[in-house]
């Protein structure tokens, strides 16, 4: 496969980070968005991608302003986070902060992107769920909601473009090695006094391998989305998760 443009949300930590460094292995030339200018000029300086820009993705008229000026052959949603409570002890906005994260600012991606993909014929459109938009998950209602909504989002969109070249699709990691998870470890020591290693452990149970999974191993499901092979494949939410789902 010829060179593709590439953009990847949330490309500078994390899984966003091992995606782009994927694509960009693969010959893409990858662009790269986040909201920290320290972490983007560093992905820069190790050749993680060619450019980063440091956009909010719930600023929509930015979001939308700067995709709309490239013609991105791949989307990558990866841009997202994770609050957690008890539902009883989540209000509205908590729900609406998820949503405008992990749901808007994709919906938000793809109609910016989708017009040109079209026109061209090619597009490939990766947006990076979770297991938590596929089962549900105690303590992260609004969070699985969120994520709930991505994959129905990822469904839809790809039915109505089918026929034009554009693939659309979800992966959907189950609890994976990043800053997301050490966050969560860390808020559980705070909480219930436990080691480290013992919060570490209630993630890595979750797991039928009995570990977390790696970045690479989804950025991998990526890069085979977004080639040549993957055509006949669209509106799938493809889980990496090590056999818990």
């Amino acid at each position: 496969m010829a060179a593709l443009r590439a953009l990847v949300t949330g490309g500078s930590r994390g899984i966003g980070r091992a995606i782009a460094a994927t694509l960009t292995h693969a010959g893409h030339g990858v662009t790269i968005l986040g909201r920290d200018p320290g972490p983007l000029g560093e992905a820069l300086r190790d050749g993680v991608a060619v450019e980063a820009e440091a956009i909010d993705v719930t600023d929509a008229n930015a979001l939308s302003a700067f995709i709309g000026a490239r013609p991105f052959d791949i989307l990558v949603n990866n841009a997202g986070g994770a609050a957690t409570a008890a539902f009883l002890k989540s209000d509205r906005d908590l729900l609406r902060r998820m949503l405008a994260l992990n749901v808007e600012s994709a919906a938000e991606a793809m109609r910016s992107a989708l017009p040109g993909m079209i026109e061209r014929g090619f597009g490939r459109v990766i947006n990076v769920a979770s297991t938590a938009g596929l089962k549900g998950y105690a303590y992260a209602s609004a969070y699985a909601a969120a994520k709930h909504a991505l994959v129905g989002l990822t469904r839809s969109v790809a039915l109505e473009v089918a026929k034009s070249g554009v693939t659309v699709n979800a992966v959907c990691p189950g609890y994976t090695d990043t800053d997301l998870v050490a966050e969560s470890v860390r808020g559980i020591v705070a909480k219930t006094g436990r080691s480290e290693v013992e919060a570490r452990a209630h993630f890595e149970r979750s797991n039928p391998l009995g570990r977390l999974i790696r970045p690479q191993e989804v950025a991998d499901a990526v890069l085979w989305l977004t080639g040549e092979g993957a055509a006949a494949v669209t509106g799938q939410a493809i889980v990496v998760a090590g056999g818990e789902l």
